[in-house]
């Protein structure tokens, strides 16, 4: 999120484009990082169970990403452009739960959706918050094609590091000090 952790609003949507998956494109993704025959070959993808050619599950999660990066960039220049200062994102530490709900086929055109769900402080990093995202893929049939629930960072605005932390982080910068702070604990 490119908004400080104390400004995220709960289950606020962000659209964060559309995109439409051509054949050339689901064959040159597939051929290069998931080269499965109901991917890669039109006549062949006709006999398995998708009853014709389908895009990888990855090619669809990595277009959303695009999408979801290139959203939070626009965002960060808006506000900007409101004379405010855009939050700190931080990476992500994983993915809760992904499914591919309805295939994807050449000429499908993908809306793709973020909504942030939950946020809570970090636990095990100081001055960061914790955000529970959804993200949504649906065609232009309003059929679900992908949903995900994935975990990111953002900081706090506000945040001063405990007095107790930032002397202990000193005495470690100090020639020595290291060893002696690490032999007492």
């Amino acid at each position: 999120m490119t908004r400080w952790f104390e400004d995220i609003v709960i289950d606020e949507e962000f659209a964060l484009g559309d995109h439409t998956f051509t054949q050339d494109e689901i064959i040159r993704f597939a051929t290069q990082y998931d080269p499965q025959y109901f991917h890669i070959d039109p006549e062949l993808a006709k006999e398995s169970h998708f009853g014709g050619l389908i895009a990888s599950g990855w090619h669809t999660v990595s277009i959303g990403h695009r999408k979801m990066v290139d959203a939070l960039d626009a965002e960060a220049e808006r506000l900007r452009a409101e004379g405010r200062s855009p939050g700190v994102s931080g990476p992500s530490p994983g993915v809760n739960s992904m499914e591919f709900k309805a295939p994807v086929r050449p000429g499908d055109t993908v809306s793709y959706q973020l909504v942030v769900t939950s946020k809570r402080p970090s636990n095990s990093l100081p001055g960061w918050g914790l955000l529970i995202n959804r993200l949504t893929a649906v065609n232009q049939r309003d059929e679900l094609v992908y949903q995900a629930e994935i975990v990111g960072f953002s900081k706090l605005r506000d945040y001063r590091m405990p007095l107790g932390v930032r002397l202990m982080l000193m005495l470690a910068k100090v020639p020595g000090m290291a060893r002696i702070l690490q032999r007492g604990s």
